[in-house]
């Protein structure tokens, strides 16, 4: 008989925080999974202030040994180094090309570095394993990481700013990964950023694990979208069985404002 609450997400970072909070807050992510067999990351923010938070929030860090990093910009995995001061970190998730550089170009051309920080060899320096999610790769029995999600709706592209490698051609963020929980009756889709468009993520998920998804939580990285892409968006999300959407981080004030919720530092989300 599965359990009352199968699954448990801690938010350890996000971009907001509650008023008065001693919580700090920051652009980026990182969130505290607890399965009914496993306690993990997913991604680890920007500048470490996810384990101070952890600590407020009374959050061991020491009974984790593993972390999926859902792409390689710094907001996401620059944390990551910062962490082995806390945690046992043995085993890393990414996905594929994960190690190929990031940046972004402004309006004048120029091109910023928006990567992790670290490479390869900063993990066989520490032994750290990584492992690679190409398709679906399963954590336990409640979770899985999926990644090289097939694109499938037209009108969810991705800003020509995103550039990646030594030639700065177009990201087609392939390292892109998302998890998958199944909680006491729901199977809830976290995505960081939904760089892939998140209704090409959650059509493939659909499709791969031949289970319906009733939930998306997290980044689905519509700053800045039109108000028509917004509408067409979750019409399509209600269309494909999603019947409760959480979003942070990149989601959008439009679209957090139009579904009434929004999740921020130290909040927790129980399936």
């Amino acid at each position: 008989m599965r359990g009352v609450i199968d699954v448990k997400l801690t938010v350890l970072i996000e971009n907001t925080a509650a008023e008065n909070s001693s919580l700090t807050a920051e652009h980026g992510l990182s969130l505290l999974i607890e399965t009914r067999r496993k306690k993990f990351l997913f991604d680890c923010g920007h500048t470490g202030a996810a384990w101070r938070n952890a600590r407020i929030l009374n959050v061991d860090l020491r009974g984790i040994n593993f972390v999926a990093l859902s792409h390689a910009h710094y907001d996401h995995a620059g944390g990551f180094p910062s962490l082995l001061e806390f945690a046992p970190i043995d085993t890393v998730y990414t996905g594929e090309n994960f190690w190929d550089e990031k940046f972004s170009r402004d309006d004048l051309g120029g091109v910023k570095y928006r990567g992790c920080g670290f490479d390869e060899n900063f993990l066989a320096t520490r032994r750290i394993k990584q492992i690679i999610c190409r398709d679906v790769t399963e954590l336990d029995s409640d979770a899985w990481l999926i990644g090289n999600f097939r694109r499938r709706y037209d009108f969810e592209t991705i800003p020509k700013k995103f550039v990646r490698g030594e030639e700065k051609i177009p990201d087609d963020f392939r390292d892109e990964i998302a998890l998958i929980l199944r909680g006491r009756d729901e199977l809830a889709i976290v995505t960081a950023c939904a760089h892939s468009g998140i209704l090409n993520i959650v059509a493939d998920v659909r499709e791969r694990l031949k289970l319906p998804v009733t939930s998306v939580i997290g980044g689905l990285h519509l700053t800045g979208a039109s108000s028509d892409r917004i509408s067409r968006t979750l019409d399509e999300l209600k269309i494909l069985g999603v019947r409760k959407i959480l979003p942070c981080h990149c989601s959008g004030e439009e679209l957090i404002q139009r579904v009434g919720s929004r999740l921020s530092t130290g909040e927790v989300v129980e399936l």
